[in-house]
């Protein structure tokens, strides 16, 4: 099985602001939401984990399964956002609204990353790393955790973009007969 997992809160998404790469670390509650978590995973063992480079990322792995060093994939690293990293949510471009209203029908803004780059990379990563037979944890971010989502699942058309996923939200696919089944939230 393969545990896909949204790192826990940071200052930056409690601030409400786009954080993007901006490598911000887990806040009290952020550390709680990965304790929490671990605690719902807490029958699973884990033979690998894999992480984004990014700390609240590589924390979030740590806390749920401390007994085995994650393994750092730059493909799991957030979308780029570009110049909009770091503007208030509350205080968005018109062309950041639009793309964040309509994923499907609005391409990123200029500067941002594409979403097909976020998918490809996504894949690339599942395909390398995740085709096996053992429990797998992948530590991650909102953005990427949808592209690897979006990748599992082409019929969804884009369905995934709009899904809120929040800090330490959990899915679960296998790998099994050659294939991923469609991946399942498993929550609290």
């Amino acid at each position: 099985m393969i545990y896909l997992i949204r790192h826990g809160q940071t200052e930056l998404n409690n601030s409400q602001v786009l954080q993007g790469r901006s490598d911000w670390p887990l806040n009290e509650n952020g550390r709680l939401q990965a304790q929490e978590a671990g605690e719902r995973l807490r029958g699973v063992s884990f033979s690998r984990v894999y992480s984004s480079p990014l700390k609240r990322a590589v924390q979030t792995a740590a806390i749920i399964a401390p007994a085995l060093a994650p393994v750092i994939d730059e493909r799991l690293i957030e979308m780029d956002y570009g110049p909009y990293e770091g503007m208030a949510l509350n205080a968005l471009t018109p062309e950041v609204i639009s793309f964040f209203r309509d994923f499907v029908n609005h391409p990123a803004p200029d500067g941002m990353e594409p979403l097909a780059n976020v998918v490809k990379r996504a894949g690339e990563f599942l395909e390398a790393r995740c085709r096996t037979d053992v429990n797998i944890l992948v530590s991650t971010h909102a953005i990427a955790m949808k592209g690897m989502l979006e990748y599992l699942t082409p019929e969804s058309h884009g369905g995934y973009w709009s899904k809120y996923i929040g800090n330490c939200t959990v899915y679960v696919t296998e790998y099994r007969e050659g294939q991923f089944s469609v991946p399942r939230e498993i929550g609290p």
